[in-house]
């Protein structure tokens, strides 16, 4: 099928701004349906989008026009980019601007991954039923958290990275172009994204020059560590109830927004407006935020593990038939979740998330008092504790635990070296770590669903962070994570409140989710630290505001975790038990 091509057209919005717009379509006379991508990307750096969107004249061969737009103040478009404030109502303009083409039909549906997918939500929390379907891939359905905030800690590995890397260079390079920059500006932002170690460094987190004259929301972020009137006026909540159309949500078990993709699929399960928005589709694999073929340096997930082998887009394309062209594909018999399950290296269908089948089983903590390191004591089992002394460890955020692998996005992770399933023995070996490990399994333990860790926590400080981290431990002794969480103490209740010395207090800590099975001779492992930096801001320990607090804040904390018959420390670990046959 021959493909018509057109480039920058300009597409007006409510305000007289206009937005550059591509358009793929066939060449035929017949309108056809419409598969809109909105990016600050760069809508002509396809090799960016391939990561993000399907190939757009695969799309345009099999009878859609794909509309791929640059965001308002990105790249060919006018404006000014402010991250999620208009973008729900540039989409409306956009598609009522779709509808009014000859060549369209009048069914529209959205793609994209990340930012793309954000704007897909942005888009439904200010108009529910502009588009017939949508497919957001790694992403949340809104940008306090998992986008910015996790935990109450701040996404400090990601989003100065994002800042840096996506927005500050090409803003830089469009102003270049519009000679309302120079070329040595370009320089010190590239110079300054080759030494974004160092930037991860500085303090206060407020002081990034780089940053703070083209971007100042990056410092309204900072300042806004809850999700309060700030958050709820940039990018307000969808409404669930509201949504009557089909969504098709698609994540990594190594994402960084792999919590945002879970909760907006129950959420629509729960609280959709219709019988179809109740139905989402739900497909996730072991995936890394860019990383799609699930090949990392210390572990690989095999043949069937990326989406070309899945064919993503495929699935995607089946989708979208049956909802925009009424296809009878048998996408209603389908079932409505895929998940690849690691460990086997296979995928499952099944019926919903979590699986209706599933025991959540408690997994005690133990120790006799030095469960320090991975050469300590700190022991898992299905059996509570009993009278057992506590441990501790001394947290300097002048030397905080440092990230390794997990649902991050740094330099390097899409070539995998930073992200996904790392081997944490390095990490272990140090004193403000503690380790529990099970004895070796007998039989096959299936572990699928969300993750939670509660503990029986005391701190020297008014506040500090509790990290928790599930570990699948080979037996040649790999230790590669599987998924892992944070809780900023004070966010332990609603309002926030400051811990008391020397108090005892139950943390529940989300370790979001994960799909494997450990194999006869693994053991189970959960290593407890209270910071994973630089993924996550480091805590100060004072209780203060961290983004404007120097070194001269820094207080030492000592941290203890209880495991006795009164405060029994314990990891909720969704198992499946599947009937034989």
């Amino acid at each position: 099928m021959d493909i018509v091509v057109h480039k920058n057209v300009a597409v007006p919005m409510r305000d007289g701004i206009y937005l550059a717009t591509d358009v793929y379509r066939p060449a035929t006379d017949e309108p056809v349906p419409v598969l809109l991508a909105r990016s600050p990307y760069n809508k002509d750096a396809l090799s960016l989008h391939l990561y993000l969107i399907p190939d757009p004249l695969r799309l345009a061969q099999e009878g859609y026009a794909v509309v791929v737009q640059d965001c308002r103040g990105c790249f060919a478009s006018e404006g000014q980019f402010q991250p999620y404030t208009r973008e729900g109502t540039d989409t409306v303009d956009t598609i009522n601007w779709i509808r009014a083409q000859p060549w369209a039909n009048g069914m529209v549906g959205m793609i994209g991954g990340s930012y793309l997918g954000l704007i897909q939500w942005l888009t439904l929390a200010e108009s529910p039923n502009v588009v017939q379907a949508v497919a957001p891939f790694v992403t949340a359905d809104q940008p306090y958290t998992p986008w910015t905030y996790q935990g109450g800690a701040f996404q400090l590995g990601f989003l100065l990275y994002w800042m840096l890397g996506f927005y500050i260079v090409p803003e830089l390079q469009r102003r270049v172009v519009q000679r309302k920059a120079r070329l040595i500006d370009i320089s010190n932002a590239i110079h300054a994204l080759d030494q974004i170690e160092n930037r991860y460094q500085r303090i206060p987190l407020v002081a990034v020059p780089e940053i703070a004259q083209l971007a100042p929301f990056y410092q309204d972020w900072l300042a806004h560590p809850q999700f309060d009137r700030f958050w709820q006026t940039v990018a307000p909540a969808i409404d669930y109830n509201r949504v009557t159309i089909p969504v098709l949500n698609i994540g990594g078990w190594y994402d960084i927004f792999l919590g945002g993709t879970l909760r907006s699929y129950q959420a629509l399960r729960q609280h959709g407006g219709n019988e179809i928005a109740r139905r989402p589709g739900l497909i996730i694999g072991p995936w890394s935020h860019g990383v799609w073929h699930g090949y990392f340096p210390e572990h690989n997930f095999g043949t069937f593990s990326s989406t070309d082998a899945c064919d993503l887009n495929g699935l995607q394309l089946r989708w979208f038939d049956y909802w925009l062209k009424g296809s009878e594909n048998g996408l209603r018999d389908d079932k409505p979740v895929k998940l690849f399950v690691m460990g086997i290296n296979q995928w499952r269908e099944e019926d919903d998330w979590p699986l209706p089948n599933t025991t959540y089983r408690k997994l005690y903590l133990h120790s006799g008092g030095n469960a320090n390191t991975l050469h300590g004591d700190g022991l898992l089992t299905w059996e509570p504790p009993g009278d057992e002394p506590p441990d501790q460890y001394c947290y300097d955020p002048r030397d905080p635990t440092p990230t390794c692998g997990g649902a991050t996005l740094f330099p390097g992770a899409l070539s995998a070296v930073n992200a996904g399933p790392r081997d944490q023995r390095q990490v272990e070996l140090r004193p403000d770590v503690l380790v529990y490990s099970s004895p070796p399994l007998e039989q096959p333990l299936e572990v699928i669903g969300p993750v939670r860790l509660v503990l029986f926590v005391a701190s020297s400080a008014h506040d500090t962070d509790f990290t928790g981290k599930l570990v699948d431990v080979f037996p040649d002794g790999r230790a590669i994570i599987l998924t892992d969480g944070i809780l900023r103490a004070r966010y332990r209740s609603d309002p926030p409140a400051l811990l008391n010395p020397g108090t005892v207090y139950e943390l529940n800590i989300d370790l979001v989710a994960t799909a494997t099975t450990f194999l006869p001779g693994h053991r189970i492992r959960l290593e407890v630290a209270s910071s994973n930096f630089p993924r996550f801001d480091r805590h100060t320990n004072t209780g203060g505001t961290i983004a404007t607090e120097t070194e001269a804040d820094w207080m030492v904390a000592m941290n203890r975790v209880f495991h006795d018959r009164d405060r029994p420390s314990h990891l909720i670990l969704p198992v499946i038990n599947r009937k034989a046959g």
